[in-house]
């Protein structure tokens, strides 16, 4: 099947099985590492990409559904060679340890922050909670979340 998709701003059209899964596409056909295959049940939140502005999981998700989509992985949000405020926060404070799944939790957060411009802690931790990480402990990422958030005020 086709797919004409725009990620990361760069207008793609290419054929797919169509049972590949999105993260799939992204990282077999786009050559885009930097979205994660963690659990592929959604739980982990490591594939999380944002597809039109949303945050979605794209372990569960056909590469099909996306038609028309535009779609913004980890590597789409630094600009010009300038970490995004959320990249950069995660290093300020300290928000990754291992990585693995710091770019879900990116691109989760960046949905967040696009929706609510100063998000409180409660409500940091509960547009992350489909978002697991086995290191950090999660508070050095809410962290970085209000550093990027007050960073893009």
């Amino acid at each position: 099947m086709q797919v004409k998709v725009t990620v990361n701003g760069q207008p793609r059209e290419d054929q797919v099985e169509p049972r590949m899964l999105l993260v799939h596409y992204l990282r077999e056909v786009v050559g885009l590492t930097g979205t994660h295959v963690g659990c592929e049940t959604t739980l982990c939140g490591a594939c999380t990409v944002l597809m039109n502005g949303r945050a979605v999981k794209s372990c569960t998700m056909l590469a099909v559904q996306a038609d028309g989509a535009k779609l913004t992985t980890i590597e789409g949000l630094a600009k010009d060679g300038e970490l995004h405020p959320l990249q950069e926060g995660f290093w300020e404070k300290h928000g990754l340890q291992c990585g693995f799944c710091t770019p879900g939790m990116i691109m989760a957060a960046a949905d967040l922050l696009s929706r609510n411009k100063n998000p409180s802690d409660e409500e940091i931790r509960h547009a992350l909670e489909g978002n697991l990480c086995r290191c950090t402990g999660y508070q050095h990422i809410v962290e970085a979340v209000h550093y990027a958030a007050q960073k893009m005020r």
